[in-house]
């Protein structure tokens, strides 16, 4: 990056580490995304309604705004009458030690969706090692082909710290997919089947396909050691079928919005999925996660980790890997301070007695 590019990071001392200056991060992504991206002070889906392809939802954008409203209805309860043991956000998955229960989602599509000149693969890379520098990982993209392989050489480079994440391909497809990312070394490889829809794969003449247990035990047995994931579930009888398949857990997404109109907020089905899961396998959830405050939230209401996707990718545009370092970095101390003001000291004692939500949940 050049001195210049540079000039955008600016370190505060604070209590315990430091903070970068996220807005000028803000305002370069909005220059580049444009017209797009608007980045908007809220990345709510209102402003990009329909923009499929683009950043927006599909349909009315009913569902991207779902995600983001919903997860704005659920509030905290303030607690600070305790004996202060500090704040501890690390967490371990698939047997590696994380700074926070935060990973980048998998975003692909960069010439389709944010008419970016940036190779598939460049995006994906730039966050794998914004990713890594921060503590925490990311999900990377499939489809085109760059847009996997780009990112898992990143991965492989730095020692298998990421979970590539491939598209619902005909099996066959889906297999040598897996066989890659094993070779690699990932430490866990996902599917995400809810891209079965995805208007932006029909559109490149590719074909996505929904999955049966029979084909995730497929998947699973040929991961062998290695973690399998299923992200696109929004019931408590899917995560019981990825259960039943053997999943080392399932991420509760309904795709940010871009597959099915008018569909229920993450947020919503996530307290049912957790308690028929009952720490049977782990819980990530993504949808309308726009701040350290949010993640609290999905944690309180059964999640063991969030995946952020649009905030990511504009951090990865407005400053590099540089950019999606600052951005996790200002969700940790989010996730920190909202620990502070409700009395949890680690991730485990954040429980759910410390949202409301609403009767609609």
């Amino acid at each position: 990056m050049t001195a210049g590019k540079r000039s955008f990071v600016r370190y505060f001392a604070i209590t315990g580490g430091f903070i970068m200056d996220y807005k000028e991060v803000l305002e370069t992504a909005r220059k580049v995304l444009a017209p797009k991206c608007r980045v908007c002070p809220v990345c709510d889906g209102r402003a990009c309604r329909g923009e499929v392809p683009g950043v927006g939802g599909k349909g009315t954008g009913a569902t991207f705004v779902r995600n983001v409203a919903a997860l704005a209805e659920v509030k905290l309860v303030l607690d600070t009458l305790y004996a202060d043991r500090g704040q501890d956000t690390s967490c371990e998955f698939f047997g590696r030690a994380f700074a926070m229960p935060v990973f980048a989602a998998p975003i692909g599509g960069m010439k389709l969706n944010y008419a970016s000149d940036l190779g598939e693969g460049a995006n994906g890379e730039r966050v794998v090692k914004g990713a890594h520098a921060a503590g925490s990982a990311a999900f990377t993209g499939d489809s085109p082909d760059e847009a996997f392989y780009g990112p898992l050489e990143a991965i492989k480079a730095l020692d298998g710290w990421g979970v590539p994440t491939i598209k619902p391909w005909a099996m066959k497809q889906a297999l040598a997919r897996m066989a890659d990312a094993v070779a690699a070394g990932a430490m866990a490889v996902a599917m995400d089947v809810d891209a079965a829809g995805l208007v932006n794969v029909k559109l490149r003449g590719e074909s996505v396909y929904p999955k049966s247990v029979a084909d995730l035990r497929v998947l699973v047995e040929a991961a062998g050691k290695t973690p399998f994931i299923v992200k696109g579930v929004m019931s408590a009888k899917g995560a019981l079928k990825a259960l039943e398949a053997g999943c080392y857990g399932i991420v509760v997404s309904n795709h940010g919005g871009r597959v099915l109109d008018h569909a229920q907020s993450t947020v919503e089905v996530l307290p049912e999925i957790a308690q028929a899961v009952n720490g049977r396998m782990k819980i990530f959830v993504d949808g309308g996660v726009r701040s350290g405050v949010d993640v609290f939230k999905m944690l309180a209401l059964g999640a063991d980790a969030v995946l952020i996707g649009r905030p990511v990718t504009m951090s990865a545009f407005g400053g590099g890997a540089e950019g999606v370092e600052i951005y996790l970095k200002k969700i940790q101390s989010e996730l920190a301070g909202t620990m502070l003001m409700t009395g949890a000291a680690t991730l485990a004692e954040i429980g759910r007695d410390m949202v409301r939500v609403p009767a609609y949940f």
